[in-house]
């Protein structure tokens, strides 16, 4: 297996699953900042020119999510996913809830702080997105109330995804009010094979 990933980003889920998993990988760095994304070579890979991207023998997966889900699946003796009907349908319920109620506040802070040019640059919409944020983090919060995992008794990828969501949103300074995720995203990143934290996997960046 191939991993194409550039260490801050949402890559980290998809490694971390390898990492879980115990599976042998090459891992590719696409230096996004230099343009490493838009070259024909990977873009015939992932057209959207973002990481990560998993490549498995002939076969190309993108989406961070799509990745983790298809590692668990491809691998299910590893027990990363519930095999239980109903906890499969809420384990898919938080990470979609996940990936768009706290990750899409995140890009737009992203977005309007640093990675729109400035004149593009809404000021206003960073703090809308924070109140949204901090709002569906505190359904989260209610969630994980006497709960060592997302879902069931045993970890599975959707506490990869929420780590790494958490430990965004914790970067930027909006979980003061949530000690039942801030609790739950060390441990899932005490795990000894947990992948790095995003301010970790910053300074590989700056000190390349």
């Amino acid at each position: 297996m191939k991993l194409y990933e550039f260490a801050p980003t949402r890559s980290i889920r998809a490694r971390w699953a390898l990492q879980e998993l115990d599976l042998p990988f090459d891992a590719v760095e696409i230096k996004l900042l230099e343009g490493a994304g838009q070259t024909p070579e990977y873009l015939a890979l992932n057209p959207t020119g973002k990481v990560p991207t998993l490549v498995d023998g002939d076969f190309v997966v993108t989406e961070s999510v799509a990745i983790v889900v298809y590692l668990a699946e491809k691998y299910p003796q590893k027990g990363l996913l519930p095999t239980d009907l109903k906890q499969r349908a809420q384990l898919n319920r938080w990470m979609l809830f996940i990936v768009t109620e706290l990750e899409q506040p995140l890009w737009r802070i992203a977005r309007n702080s640093f990675l729109y040019p400035e004149e593009q640059r809404q000021a206003t919409d960073i703090e809308i997105a924070k109140g949204e944020f901090r709002k569906m983090a505190a359904v989260l919060e209610q969630h994980m109330q006497g709960r060592a995992f997302l879902v069931g008794d045993r970890v599975s990828v959707g506490d990869f995804i929420a780590a790494y969501t958490l430990d965004w949103g914790n970067e930027a300074g909006l979980l003061d009010e949530c000690p039942t995720l801030l609790g739950y995203m060390k441990r899932m990143y005490d795990r000894p094979k947990a992948a790095m934290r995003i301010k970790d996997a910053l300074k590989t960046v700056e000190a390349a």
